[in-house]
């Protein structure tokens, strides 16, 4: 499923509390200040600019710490191996998909690529579109989802939430990002791109598994009721050999895309 959507349909759902973070604006006068210049550059590109979505709902079953997905235009079912947190609960994505039958959803948003290319001329302006741009791009993500559990899944049809409560993510269900502790793997962008090809909205990936345009988001969507966001944290040399092996990919190359949590 490909979804358009206009950038005034998108700025009821922006967080603005990230954005000021970016800017490091703590005073609520200077935050008030800068929301009102960026709605007034958000009337503004909403006339030449566009956000897009991606969404496909597979069927799924967990094996261990791998999900395997099906659906019935693949040819043959593809396994998501996912990390196990060492520490705490030793919580892994897997837990929340049933071992028999389940459902997972996987989905990409963007915006325009010209949103990052045609504002080099001024390098604040620049900036601040971006900045904006970004939050698009996750705006674009908070509407899809709450699309996605309304109707498209339709697993929650009578959830009705205010801004505050679905910034809060006080709804059924996660929506962990690639990238992010508890998906910290950005190669995992290529697996998901093999089975939701991002092209169809203007997502290409570097060699790294990062995503251009930059203002992309790309992820899960599990419906459990007890799924939550967790960290992976650091990850041991047993582990990282176990995960490379269920990806099928080399001990080296997973080494440089989880440096960080080594």
């Amino acid at each position: 499923m490909k979804i358009t959507y206009a950038l005034h349909d998108l700025q009821p759902y922006i967080n603005w509390a990230y954005y000021y973070h970016a800017w490091q604006l703590r005073e609520p006068e200077q935050q008030q200040e800068s929301r009102a210049e960026a709605e007034q550059v958000l009337r503004h590109l909403d006339t030449h600019y566009r956000a897009h979505a991606l969404f496909h709902l597979f069927e799924a079953h967990s094996e261990g710490d791998d999900v395997i997905l099906s659906s019935s235009g693949m040819q043959r079912p593809c396994r998501c191996p996912f990390l196990r947190q060492q520490h705490g609960d030793c919580l892994c994505l897997a837990d929340f998909i049933h071992p028999q039958h389940d459902h997972i959803g996987i989905f990409a948003t963007t915006v325009d690529w010209g949103m990052e290319t045609d504002f080099d001329n001024d390098p604040y302006q620049k900036m601040q579109v971006q900045l904006l741009a970004d939050r698009l791009a996750e705006a674009a993500a908070e509407k899809l989802h709450e699309e996605v559990r309304r109707t498209i899944w339709g697993y929650a049809p009578d959830e009705h939430l205010t801004m505050e409560e679905l910034h809060a993510e006080t709804f059924q269900g996660i929506r962990p990002a690639v990238g992010y502790p508890s998906l910290p793997d950005a190669s995992l962008n290529f697996l998901l791109d093999g089975l939701l090809p991002f092209r169809q909205i203007g997502i290409r990936l570097t060699e790294n598994g990062a995503m251009k345009p930059h203002a992309s988001v790309s992820g899960l969507m599990i419906a459990h009721p007890a799924a939550c966001y967790f960290s992976i944290g650091k990850i041991g040399d047993d582990q990282l050999q176990d995960y490379a092996r269920r990806r099928g990919l080399p001990v080296p190359l997973l080494r440089k895309f989880l440096s960080p949590y080594l």
